[in-house]
């Protein structure tokens, strides 16, 4: 028997429980947020401006004033017995509590991840999930350069010589299991404006968005009962707001993709309840390093077939045309149930998939593509 639809209610109500048991009464900006206790006040989130310089190996780093952050990577891997996809992701949210609350257990941070597989094999992601309240030196994002630990999960960047240093992913979840170490091979890549990127039409509603693109990964895998050693290339996204969706805004879609030619493109559009664009951008990097950033008028996602869900009745489209100045792609999964139930961890459940980028003559690229909002309208 299939299980039924998952509504938006439900889960909202099972993160409520979570939530709860972690001692706060919701995320940030939730609609089901209950107002503080009498004598609390609420934390001030930092905005984002533009023009604030982005100063590494600092910005590799955690931001906590700000309200969420992410680290997100991406990638094929591959051995002999064929290809898979991998997503590794390390959230940061700062929650709407008592800044002034002296208990330990209080709540400051909160640091949640995801891991998953898209296996052909499976036919269906393999993933696992966690969250934590950080502290007791278990559960931390350092600030003076990325490492991010959830008790034995744990993603570091190591400054070893390379343009943009290694990253060292450590996940163990039992039946599923990743090693991976991700050396960069190019300059960093920041999108928008030297890295303010902007989400909506206010200047508030913006991130600090930067991408290293074209990792070479290498490191071992484990699921379902054997272990591989695997390579290929990922993608790496860090992204750190306040306030990064508009009022009646309900998700986004979003991509990544290393180009095979050395060049790398990101496009982005944020959808209304209604479906229209609320806001679009993108970025490309030409195989020669030359980047340009491009607004809403330049960006164009435009769905060419959807799938559906027999887990939750979402209708996703997993086959995107994406237009990005003058640069057309087709984008088409590694196969369609790349669907993410993270409502143990975050309350929400998204498409998160392997893609091929395809141009007029042919394969140009590997990425992944994220689709938010469809199960159910994205809260942060």
């Amino acid at each position: 028997m299939r299980p039924p639809p998952v509504s938006l209610a439900a889960a909202l109500a099972a993160r409520r429980r979570l939530l709860g048991a972690l001692g706060i009464a919701c995320l940030p900006g939730s609609p089901v947020a209950s107002a503080a206790a009498p004598g609390t006040r609420r934390p001030r989130y930092r905005a984002i401006e533009r023009g604030t310089p982005l100063r590494f190996p600092r910005d590799h780093g955690a931001h906590p004033d700000y309200r969420t952050e992410w680290w997100y990577a991406t990638g094929w891997l591959g051995d002999s017995a064929g290809e898979l996809g991998f997503q590794i992701t390390f959230f940061r949210i700062r929650p709407a509590t008592d800044p002034d609350n002296p208990s330990r257990f209080a709540p400051q941070q909160i640091i949640l991840a995801h891991a998953a597989i898209s296996d052909p094999a499976e036919r269906r992601l393999v993933h696992a999930e966690r969250v934590a309240r950080a502290g007791f030196g278990l559960v931390q994002a350092r600030e003076a350069d990325t490492d991010v630990e959830l008790q034995d999960w744990r993603l570091a960047r190591e400054a070893i010589g390379l343009p943009g240093g290694r990253y060292r992913a450590r996940i163990d979840a039992g039946r599923l299991r990743l090693a991976l170490d991700l050396e960069a091979t190019q300059p960093l890549l920041l999108h928008g404006d030297a890295g303010y990127s902007q989400k909506g039409p206010l200047p508030r509603q913006a991130s600090h968005y930067y991408t290293q693109p074209h990792l070479r990964v290498g490191g071992r895998i484990a699921h379902a009962g054997r272990e591989r050693t695997v390579k290929g290339h990922a993608w790496l996204d860090h992204e750190w707001s306040s306030e990064i969706l508009a009022p009646g805004a309900t998700g986004w879609d979003w991509t990544g993709i290393n180009l095979d030619d050395g060049g790398a493109l990101m496009a982005f559009r944020i959808r209304g309840d209604d479906g229209s664009v609320v806001w679009a951008g993108g970025t490309l990097r030409d195989r020669l390093g030359h980047t340009r950033a491009f607004g809403p008028d330049s960006v164009r996602m435009t769905p060419a077939r959807h799938w559906r869900s027999a887990r939750t009745g979402a209708r996703y489209p997993v086959a995107m045309q994406v237009r990005v100045g003058a640069t057309e792609i087709a984008l088409e999964p590694l196969f369609d149930d790349q669907e993410l139930d993270a409502r143990g961890a975050t309350g929400i459940v998204y498409w998160e998939g392997a893609v091929r980028a395809i141009g007029p003559s042919g394969p140009v690229g590997r990425g992944y593509l994220e689709l938010t909002g469809y199960a159910g309208r994205l809260v942060l």
